[in-house]
């Protein structure tokens, strides 16, 4: 049985990312979330850098084929804030959700309220953009037929995410530095060392609304640093960074 956090210790706080302009979108998901009892509060999501961040143009073009749009630097800086903001404040753990998203309030409720850290959990994905290679490393988690997987490969996305003080720790500290957009650099466990924890089925769906961030990330990759050869060795190194990381998994069974 998952362990509770302590009776003196509040539930993770909930926190909504969402544009400070988007009105409609706010009224929308607080008209879904009407019924939690979960406490919850809209986070003005950022659409600047952080000024502890650094970005690295040239690996951003290298790693992507292209420069980063106003709206994934505007989202990278928004996650990195939370994580900051938590450690700052010394927040034991979060639920992170955007504003487009539709949440399965009666499985977060109990999940919220969860010591995360004690069941040995300090990242867990609440959603997933793409299938990629997994594992189940725990079943049943607070529900029947809901499992934890773990993710190994790029997944995307940033609609959700529960996440603890450790958690916050060890991506603000990875992800200072800005080399491509933030759901790539959160998916890289085989760098960062953070297990990329999932839960499935998901509990929360992403609603069909149009983007802030653009479709200019899924253009053709014509940057020539994308495509030189120092590039292309670097990213045969990851791929096999990956794929010992599956390995070990799979000698742990």
């Amino acid at each position: 049985m998952a362990k509770p956090l302590p009776e003196s210790s509040p539930a993770a706080e909930v926190l909504v990312v969402s544009l400070e302009s988007a009105q409609a979108r706010r009224a929308a998901f607080a008209a879904r979330a009407a019924e939690t009892s979960l406490k919850w509060r809209f986070f003005d999501a950022c659409t600047a850098p952080s000024p502890d961040m650094t970005i690295d143009e040239a690996a951003i073009r290298r790693n992507k084929g292209r420069p980063m749009s106003r709206g994934e630097i505007g989202c990278y800086a928004s996650h990195f804030s939370i994580w900051q903001d938590m450690i700052a404040r010394g927040v034991g753990q979060a639920i992170v959700l955007e504003d487009d998203t539709v949440v399965d309030w009666a499985y977060l409720e109990p999940l919220a309220r969860t010591d995360l850290h004690a069941e040995g959990i300090d990242y867990l994905r609440l959603y997933s953009k793409r299938p990629t290679w997994q594992r189940v490393v725990r079943q049943d988690f607070l529900q029947h037929s809901r499992a934890i997987v773990e993710l190994i490969g790029l997944a995307y996305g940033t609609q959700g995410y529960a996440i603890t003080l450790d958690g916050a720790r060890r991506l603000a500290a990875h992800c200072r530095t800005v080399r491509r957009p933030i759901d790539d650099e959160m998916d890289r466990s085989w760098a960062h060392g953070l297990p990329n924890l999932a839960l499935y089925p998901a509990p929360i769906l992403e609603a069909a609304v149009v983007s802030d961030i653009g479709n200019s990330r899924f253009r053709p990759k014509t940057d020539p640093l994308y495509h030189s050869a120092k590039q292309r060795v670097w990213r045969q190194v990851e791929r096999a960074r990956m794929r010992m990381l599956k390995a070990r998994r799979l000698l742990d069974r």
